[in-house]
């Protein structure tokens, strides 16, 4: 309900927060300032909505919007740009390396588009854009790979578009997972070594 409400202004996904006296949902966007409307008009409306729509009582839900600290490793974000610039008729592969290369200039460590459906001629086929560095499997998979899945409606038919992105490993937490990748190695400066001749023997 919140992606097609949201579209537009860069959603880019929810947390929620339960506590004993009411539910926090905080609503994250590229833009959050539309997100609250006119004096806080269209959250209010959103509040009220949701709380119709998932049957809460009255008071017991609050509605927040956070900003995206960087919209370049957002996958919903990137997605819903890709989304918008096909269907502003931008040519596929233009609009896919235009997304890629802003990804990857935003810190990535990889990224990967996969656009499929009836692109130019009648017949559909899948088109994949990669750039950088990409993990498909194990535990880390969890944590660096953020992806996202977007429909495109067009006069020809319906395009899909699936994008990948692999975050960067950040120790504070803020741009991308703590935990480093299993296979990282750290080489350190080795030590400085005594010089044992010089020194007395004990007795």
């Amino acid at each position: 309900m919140l992606t097609r409400e949201l579209a537009e202004d860069g959603y880019s996904g929810v947390e929620v927060r339960v506590t004993p006296m009411r539910t926090e949902i905080i609503i994250r966007a590229t833009r959050t300032q539309n997100v609250l409307g006119e004096k806080g008009r269209r959250i209010r409306e959103l509040t009220s909505v949701v709380q119709k729509r998932f049957a809460f009582a009255e008071g017991t839900v609050e509605l927040y919007a956070e900003k995206v600290h960087n919209r370049g490793l957002c996958a919903i974000a990137q997605a819903e740009s890709l989304r918008y610039k096909l269907l502003g008729g931008l040519a596929v592969r233009r609009a896919c390396y235009g997304v890629l290369r802003y990804v990857m200039e935003n810190g990535a460590k990889g990224c990967e588009v996969i656009v499929s459906g009836k692109l130019r001629a009648a017949r559909a086929k899948s088109m994949k854009f990669t750039d950088g560095y990409m993990i498909s499997s194990g535990a880390p998979k969890r944590d660096y790979i953020d992806s996202a899945v977007r429909h495109v409606l067009l006069r020809q038919g319906v395009l899909g578009i699936k994008v990948k992105i692999m975050l960067p490993w950040d120790p504070s937490g803020k741009q991308g997972p703590k935990n480093p990748m299993p296979d990282l190695i750290t080489i350190h400066n080795p030590k400085e070594e005594e010089d044992l001749s010089a020194k007395p023997l004990a007795a």
